[in-house]
């Protein structure tokens, strides 16, 4: 490979001149991990890699591991003397992070430097506005661009109605409506690829997305599996892998994908139309529960916002503000939240201690 088939894996310039800061040392893209193996692609192809002593010594949290789409610094550039080693990763410019298994408050990043990233849902039982949101939050959070890919559009008899559903949770993002992820889905996908762009897909098992990879790649490097009969996807993807597309362009599929939690969430861009009525309220603590002179509880007396996208706006701000933290942490802040009225959590054991003693 040469300088040029690196820039088609997305070798920019920002990645280039940072490089350059570590002399004697050869960049490379991480295409695929199991375990603590990494396999790197380099200007002159591929190779195994793993991470030096010093860099594992210096590493502070599951996130500062290499991950799949990572650019690093290696010690060779060519397979013909073993494992090559990594000393460093590269400063991303996105990621996709979820809670790493077994761990109370440790982040794992399953895939990096994403540009674009295709959340699908079919337009059927799966068709979700709440768990879309959720998507949405953890879209916008990992920096790259979020576009919404609706599949199966030919088995959807009112598709109008869920379009305009669609439009008051997600203003602003780009929505592609198909048939057949193997079809028109890799026609209207296709016009987001280019090269050097890395794209990634996230959604329900099921719903088409190894179907599109195999389309993209022209052949069939994944296996594909349908919806159940429940409407529940069957998870097909089972190791975290990058592709280069034929035609220019990478994808990244990694389970992980799917098992995004709310770690991270930008729920000020997936909120947008609630934190801009927020503003109008009497009180600019307002909990939009009870509070009078409301602008957002009158938005949805007006039929304006939908009760339900409120009710999702609460839980998601829970679930990220409890991110990270073991059970008996959840608790206390579950209890402050609920004495926030009377002082917190400490005013609120003064209080039973005293009622206590008067009994």
């Amino acid at each position: 490979m040469s300088e040029t088939t690196m820039s088609k894996l997305g070798l920019s310039q920002s990645f280039i001149t940072e490089s350059a800061l570590y002399a004697g040392l050869y960049v490379g893209r991480v295409i695929s991990q199991y375990k603590d193996l990494y396999k790197v692609v380099t200007e002159n192809g591929e190779l195994a890699a793993t991470i030096s002593g010093k860099f594992r010594f210096t590493i502070t949290t599951l996130a500062d591991y290499p991950a799949v789409g990572d650019f690093v610094m290696l010690d060779r550039n060519h397979a013909d003397a073993g494992n090559a080693i990594i000393h460093h990763v590269l400063t991303r410019k996105s990621a996709f992070i979820r809670k790493a298994a077994g761990t109370a408050n440790a982040e794992q990043v399953v895939a990096a430097n994403i540009d674009t990233v295709f959340i699908c849902m079919s337009l059927n039982n799966d068709f979700n506005l709440r768990r879309l949101e959720r998507y949405l939050g953890v879209a916008w959070d990992s920096q790259a661009i979020p576009v919404i890919v609706l599949t199966k559009a030919d088995l959807c008899d009112n598709l109008p109605q869920k379009l305009a559903e669609l439009a008051a949770v997600a203003a602003g993002v780009d929505v592609l409506v198909t048939s057949s992820m193997g079809q028109d889905g890799f026609l209207a996908v296709n016009n987001y690829i280019a090269n050097g762009k890395t794209i990634a897909f996230i959604g329900s098992s099921g719903v088409g997305k190894s179907t599109l990879i195999n389309k993209l790649m022209g052949k069939n490097t994944l296996e594909t599996k349908e919806i159940r009969s429940d409407d529940k996807g069957r998870h097909t993807t089972t190791r975290r892998e990058l592709f280069v597309l034929p035609d220019g362009g990478i994808v990244i599929d990694t389970p992980g994908m799917r098992e995004l939690g709310l770690e991270s969430a930008d729920l000020a861009k997936t909120f947008a139309d609630i934190d801009e009525l927020s503003t109008k309220c009497k009180f600019h603590d307002c909990t939009h529960t009870g509070e009078p002179h409301c602008a957002v509880q009158q938005a949805i007396s007006d039929g304006f916002l939908a009760a339900e996208r409120l009710a999702s706006y609460v839980k998601l701000k829970k679930e990220a503000r409890y991110a990270g933290l073991n059970a008996k942490q959840i608790e206390t802040e579950k209890l402050s939240s609920m004495f926030a009225e009377i002082g917190g959590i400490k005013n609120a054991r003064k209080f039973l201690k005293e009622k206590s003693k008067k009994r």
